[in-house]
């Protein structure tokens, strides 16, 4: 897939009363290519502000509703839509492709659940929270993924910096916001909620 996919549509010769079939099918074509989530506003301009950012969003529920009994679903992320595999399917992906590790370790998703449960956070909070000391490289890793960021500092000595999750943090995880994110009992329920949601494909 190419996330550099020109998404503009030609619709100089489309009828007035363009069907509406095609237009899904369009937005389908546009979704799927992308290898990023597609924003209402990118959807808008592909079609040359044809149509409102109401009307697409109507468009996208129909869509939506299209997938039913299928394999796959179009959902809503912080960043746009996307297409993914349901969660009762994602085990026979890993099935097929057993060599397929997977890039989320028990002590990267329990750091990751820390910050997205109780952001914003130092780096001293995560080690009291976990009761562990920090592994940089984890961070380090979470900041590459552009998952987290520093948003702040905090007012004592040496200010250190505030940690919070991002849109592609969410995005990863199939959440439109944080407050999809499961109820908290402890770390463990939080890196089992993490856990669950993660992308397996």
């Amino acid at each position: 897939m190419n996330n550099d996919v020109n998404y503009e549509l030609n619709l100089d010769t489309a009828p007035q009363q363009e069907d509406i079939h095609e237009v899904l099918m369009q937005l389908e074509a546009i979704i799927f290519a992308s290898d990023a989530a597609v924003s209402v506003a990118r959807l808008k301009e592909a079609f040359q502000d044809r149509y409102t950012k109401t009307e697409i969003r109507q468009f996208l529920q129909q869509l939506t509703l299209l997938q039913h009994g299928r394999s796959i679903e179009l959902i809503e992320t912080a960043q746009g839509f996307r297409f993914q595999v349901r969660a009762k399917y994602r085990n026979i992906i890993v099935q097929t492709w057993p060599e397929r590790p997977s890039r989320l370790s028990p002590s990267l998703l329990e750091t990751l659940a820390v910050i997205a449960y109780h952001q914003p956070v130092t780096r001293a909070d995560i080690e009291q929270i976990r009761g562990v000391t920090n592994n940089s490289q984890i961070l380090r890793t979470l900041f590459d993924w552009n998952w987290i960021k520093e948003s702040g500092f905090r007012e004592l000595p040496g200010r250190p910096a505030l940690l919070v999750t991002t849109p592609h943090f969410l995005n990863a995880f199939g959440l439109h916001s944080l407050g999809q994110l499961p109820p908290l009992q402890d770390a463990k329920e939080a890196f089992m909620a993490l856990d669950a949601n993660a992308p397996k494909s």
